[in-house]
């Protein structure tokens, strides 16, 4: 029993209400019908409406929700408009593809090891402090170098973003499931990840112009000043959640929890969506060029990969809590159309190029709220923070992973045989871990 006493009302100590059949609550599979974690289609009174999102209808509290998909824009835009920007606009700083690397790696290597740690910490003091602690480092780490501008001040103004945004970022996505019923986290995540997205899609283009016009230094000022307002908002918008009270969890139940099905299923998948798309924005410009293709051309596809991810999430997530798609089935078919995607990048010219960019941006945009919503759907109201901060590392080590696989596979054999190894990865081992219906322990 974990050490838990039981309280009036038939709630054990964690605050889960016992369903039928001496489920808790947060059990996956105590939906109507003997639904899992994939289904989420739980009814009025099913699991997973949570009293700060109590509203007509049992909604989301729609104010509380903008400035956590804000903050999903703010860590994007942040990371993607330096990172495009770091080459052509630092030349005192980057002296050669060395330090530029190091730049680069400063930001994800941050997030990698940070995320997990600040996920649980969201548990034990709520999501909210770490949310807005993380906005203002992230707003203080850009105005360092926005007053300083030198080159050292450069490195540490990055590590500082990273380490803010590992903390504000599966802090957000916490929320988003705690402030919203069960129902609704597939529209709810679907609409966190478009507007993510939209600061992947819009950070290197509307990055550039910012730096083209007044340096690095207004990029970092408008980036202060963007995480700044985001902070004030969230103070004012999304409502205080309190950790809630759980058992004691030791480091063999963690790792039981981690290593279990449900969350390895939507984990493996996510990873492998972050790592398609990373290879895609990264070397379908290379292999368009190699077939002739101008950057015009490479550009536009890259741009039609991160819309379709966009504008397909919040369609997923409608899908989702309408019942017309589960978890599970939506994302073997993410994989499936990822994979078909990476394999259409292994044909020469334009439209080899484009069918590549729509089929993994479909792909991913199916995956990515999906694999949320499955995560939110299987882990206990008072372990969000946790399971999104090691959700997040598995997305950051795919978004890592991927290109240095591609790469090193291009390097022995080229560049197509590199695209067709990723491919049949995805179609093999997450479709064979999400396609095993997933078994939730307890915490």
């Amino acid at each position: 029993m974990s050490g838990t006493t039981a309280e009036p009302g038939g709630k054990d100590a964690s605050g889960t209400a016992a369903g039928p059949g001496g489920k808790d609550a947060s059990d996956p599979a105590a939906g109507p019908g003997g639904r899992d974690a994939s289904d989420l289609a739980a009814g009025p009174g099913g699991r997973g409406t949570p009293p700060e999102a109590a509203g007509a209808g049992g909604h989301a509290p729609k104010q509380a929700l903008w400035p956590l998909y804000a903050a999903g824009f703010t860590t994007a835009f942040g990371a993607h408009g330096i990172a495009a920007n770091l080459g052509g606009f630092a030349e005192d700083a980057v002296t050669s593809l060395l330090v530029l690397g190091g730049l680069l790696a400063l930001y994800d290597g941050a997030e990698v090891v940070l995320k997990p740690i600040f996920g649980t910490l969201a548990d034990r003091v709520g999501a909210k402090p770490v949310l807005l602690g993380g906005l203002i480092a992230f707003a203080l780490a850009s105005a360092l170098y926005a007053i300083a501008d030198s080159p050292g001040w450069l490195w540490a103004a990055r590590l500082g973003q990273g380490a803010a945004a590992s903390a504000f970022s599966p802090s957000a996505s916490a929320l988003v499931a705690r402030l919203t019923p069960a129902t609704g986290h597939g529209r709810a995540f679907g609409g966190y990840g478009f507007y993510k997205s939209i600061g992947y899609t819009l950070g290197p283009l509307l990055g550039g112009v910012l730096a083209w016009i007044g340096g690095l230094r207004l990029l970092f000022v408008v980036l202060a000043v963007l995480a700044a307002v985001v902070a004030c908002w969230a103070a004012l918008a999304v409502p205080a959640t309190p950790p809630l009270p759980k058992a004691r969890q030791t480091l063999l139940d963690l790792a039981r929890r981690l290593a279990d099905r449900s969350f390895l299923a939507p984990t493996a998948a996510l990873a492998a969506a972050t790592a398609a798309l990373s290879v895609g924005v990264g070397f379908l410009p290379v292999s368009g060029a190699a077939t002739g293709l101008g950057t015009v051309a490479t550009g536009a596809a890259v741009s039609v990969l991160a819309a379709t991810a966009a504008f397909v999430q919040p369609w997923t997530g409608r899908a989702l809590d309408a019942g017309r798609l589960t978890a599970r089935t939506g994302m073997i078919a993410g994989l499936a159309v990822t994979a078909a995607g990476l394999l259409c990048a292994t044909l020469p010219g334009l439209i080899g190029v484009l069918a590549a960019a729509v089929l993994i941006g479909a792909g991913t945009g199916l995956i990515t709220p999906l694999g949320f919503a499955a995560l939110a759907a299987a882990t206990p109201r008072e372990r969000l923070g946790q399971t999104m901060g090691s959700a997040e590392l598995g997305r950051e080590l795919g978004d890592a992973g991927g290109p240095l696989l591609v790469a090193g596979v291009a390097t022995v054999a080229g560049l197509p045989y590199g695209f067709a190894v990723l491919a049949l990865l995805l179609a093999v081992a997450p479709v064979v871990a999400v396609a095993t219906r997933p078994r939730r322990v307890s915490p």
